[in-house]
């Protein structure tokens, strides 16, 4: 019988992960580290992110194309992205190439040597980033929504930096930041594939066993306190944006499911979420409305968004706010919460059969916790949830006074 995850910690600190999928041709795999714009000061915003450009413009043995062609060659993909706690530099390829990722993530992780005409190079890049989101209300509105949360912490800094911040880099900050961020016992490589965990095993040797171990003392600055508000803006745009929500759950709190629950059950994928069904289906004062749910290590966020025609906001709020009120007054029935419970289930099911994205929660999990769930573990705690669970949730979090509102008004031209 197959090991559902294999798990090795090399002498380094570095962890290999692993699971077998038989049913697949294609290896999934990527180093994750416990390393995110959080850990960045209101001067060098955007750091974390500059790092994971600037991971693939050159090693001590590679230039920019050696490293991008590598897995192009035959037919692979090697990406990389950011968040508040982490940084994934991560390949999926035919899986008798592994060698040639693991090789190449390898590089590009520990051996990056940061030229600076790249450096200057790879500034107007980002700055193309940083139009395209600016550019984007839906994006914009999310990413201004973290400060608000956030206010003067690293929380609700914008992933990108800002465009004085990402113009001061220079390679010894990269340098810097590296030494102060990265330890090498909170990195993990993780692999997915249809490779036994020996044969896997024999390939990271080869690369892993040799990274020179590097720890730290890290203790990430605590968040400071949240006091709802509500911010309007005018910008360019035919719509009223508007994103509502407040503080959420850390990721060490038991009751983090239940309010996964709660999100999905007012605005998640599905067409028939109570919010989707009374603002679009009903009223069609919407195209869509969304619902995001992260959690932190200490702290977490959720938040809903939607745009209207300006004209139709003040109703559409109206409906918004009395669907919240639904779950706030009214516990779910046993026939209800059984529903939400198989619909999420089945949700999880569809996820696992994304296996980049299931190799990425492989990671992400062990870092925070130390440990991955299976499947059937994370069923039982969600049959665990009670109707109490919910209706107590949206009391703490979802009531009008404890949530902050950012809303982008169309300009009055």
């Amino acid at each position: 019988m197959l090991k559902e995850f294999n798990v090795y910690q090399y002498p380094n600190g570095i962890t290999l992960l692993h699971k077998q999928v038989t049913s697949t041709r294609i290896a999934h795999c990527g180093y994750i580290f416990d390393v995110g714009s959080r850990d960045e000061h209101i001067k060098n915003q955007g750091l974390a992110h500059f790092w994971e450009h600037m991971a693939f413009k050159g090693t001590e043995k590679r230039k920019t194309f050696q490293i991008l062609s590598k897995l192009e060659e035959v037919g692979g993909d090697l990406n990389a992205y950011t968040t508040k706690e982490k940084i994934w530099f991560h390949a999926s390829l035919p899986f008798n190439h592994l060698d040639r990722a693991v090789d190449i993530l390898t590089d590009i992780s520990f051996y990056s040597t940061f030229p600076e005409k790249e450096i200057e190079k790879e500034k107007k890049v980002v700055l193309e980033e940083m139009h395209m989101y600016a550019d984007s209300p839906e994006d914009a509105i999310q990413d201004e929504f973290e400060s608000v949360i956030f206010p003067n912490h690293s929380l609700g800094y914008n992933i990108l930096g800002t465009e004085k911040t990402l113009y001061s880099f220079k390679k010894e900050d990269l340098i810097k930041f590296l030494k102060k961020n990265v330890d090498t016992s909170r990195v993990a490589f993780v692999v997915l594939s249809p490779h036994s965990f020996s044969e896997v095993k024999s390939i990271t040797d080869s690369y892993l066993s040799h990274i020179k171990p590097h720890h730290i003392l890290k203790e990430r600055e605590k968040n400071k306190g949240f006091k709802p508000s509500t911010i309007i803006k005018s910008i360019d745009a035919s719509q009223t944006h508007c994103i509502i929500g407040g503080l959420g759950l850390n990721i060490k709190e038991e009751r983090r499911l239940g309010l996964f629950l709660l999100s999905n059950l007012l605005a998640g994928p599905g067409m028939t979420s109570m919010l989707n069904m009374a603002m679009r289906e009903k009223k069609g004062y919407v195209y869509n409305i969304d619902s995001n749910f992260t959690s932190y290590t200490d702290t977490g966020l959720f938040s809903f968004y939607f745009a209207t025609e300006a004209k139709q906001f003040e109703k559409a709020l109206d409906v918004f706010h009395k669907e919240l009120e639904k779950v706030r007054e009214k516990q779910l029935s046993t026939i209800q919460l059984h529903k939400l419970k198989e619909q999420i289930k089945g949700q999880l099911i569809m996820a696992e059969e994304n296996n980049s994205n299931f190799m990425q929660m492989m990671g992400k999990s062990y870092l925070d916790f130390g440990k991955i769930d299976s499947f059937e573990q994370i069923v039982r705690k969600i049959d665990g949830i009670q109707s109490k669970e919910i209706i107590d949730l949206a009391n703490q979090l979802m009531n009008p006074n404890k949530m902050s509102k950012l809303i982008y008004e169309p300009e009055v031209k």
